[in-house]
């Protein structure tokens, strides 16, 4: 099979991406700082970071630490506000040539409703992800926690906006797969999980916490497991398309979220230090299709074969019969 005949086109409700690799919010600025690096037209979908109705001052620093598997961030959704970020942001973002994927954010039902209706006049945005929780804001964003109130949510903002909807979802619940029933019966296209895990880190020697806001979000290689965990039940949970998110940075991270049902996978903490990993992601994934004698990414997601005895796979399908040795190009 030749790799150029590939299909990496997959759908989220009614919008088509190009490819199935996007970079989450919050990760890859508002593209200017990332376009002497990479084409970031090339990207399946770009998502800026969360805005709010009202401009944020954001946390206290520090806001981000290093940690021995991924990193802490206390951002606290700082950013220009709804109206800073149509005014000086929309113009180059609109500009992209692939689908824009805004990021909203808000303390009550009305504030995403009424982003949502001002976003839905502006042609440039592709599509809404609802943040339902951030575990860096004290007071506030924690729609996701429940299904009662998410479905709400969900179902105010469906009715304020054509747009395709997103809803983003925290992996610090017992059950993520009701959460997720509950957004898509309120009318939500799409699934995207996981936000990051409610962590902190300490300096003994003080006896202080790193972080100003004393929790943050943990991200990277750490919470992969628990990521994959969260798309597999999400997708045995709804219909609609999702979208897997947590410690990616290899084709081979990419393909395992796609078996375990992702439909598209969003690149973050990667991006940090290595910002033209989804660049080397997008090359590598046509041939890692072909090695599964697949034709379009929608062939192997939630291909997850769970039933049945364990085999060693043989040398056609690893370099050394190594289920995890990186497939490269």
């Amino acid at each position: 099979m030749d790799s150029r005949e590939i299909d990496l086109s997959v759908r989220i409700g009614g919008l088509t991406l190009p490819n199935p690799i996007l970079v989450a919010s919050g990760t890859f600025g508002y593209a200017q700082e990332m376009e002497r690096w990479v084409d970031v037209h090339r990207l399946g979908g770009f998502v800026p970071k969360t805005i709010t109705p009202l401009p944020r001052a954001g946390n206290a620093p520090w806001r981000t630490v290093e940690t021995s598997a991924g990193m802490l961030n206390s951002i606290g959704l700082d950013n220009d506000g709804i109206d800073g970020f149509l005014t000086q942001h929309l113009p180059h973002l609109g500009q992209l040539r692939c689908p824009l994927i805004v990021s909203i954010a808000g303390r009550v039902s009305d504030d995403y409703a009424d982003m949502a209706s001002q976003l839905d006049e502006a042609p440039q945005v592709s599509a809404l992800e609802l943040n339902l929780s951030c575990p860096n804001v004290a007071g506030g964003v924690d729609f996701g926690i429940d299904p009662i109130a998410c479905g709400r949510l969900v179902a105010r903002v469906r009715a304020a906006t054509r747009l395709p909807i997103v809803a983003k979802l925290t992996p610090n619940v017992s059950d993520v797969g009701g959460i997720a029933r509950a957004a898509a019966d309120a009318g939500a296209d799409g699934i995207s999980v996981i936000n990051t895990l409610q962590a902190m880190a300490v300096d003994w020697r003080r006896r202080r916490p790193l972080l100003g806001n004393v929790l943050g979000g943990l991200s990277g290689p750490a919470i992969k497991p628990v990521a994959l965990r969260c798309v597999y039940q999400v997708a045995r949970a709804v219909s609609v398309p999702v979208i897997g998110i947590g410690g990616i940075a290899t084709i081979d991270d990419v393909m395992e979220f796609l078996v375990a049902g992702a439909t598209a996978v969003q690149i973050g903490t990667a991006n940090f230090y290595d910002p033209t990993v989804s660049m080397r992601i997008l090359d590598a994934l046509p041939d890692a299709l072909c090695h599964l004698g697949a034709r379009t990414v929608m062939e192997v997601v939630g291909t997850l074969q769970t039933a049945g005895p364990q085999t060693v796979p043989s040398a056609s399908c690893s370099p050394e019969n190594n289920p995890h040795e990186e497939i490269r190009p």
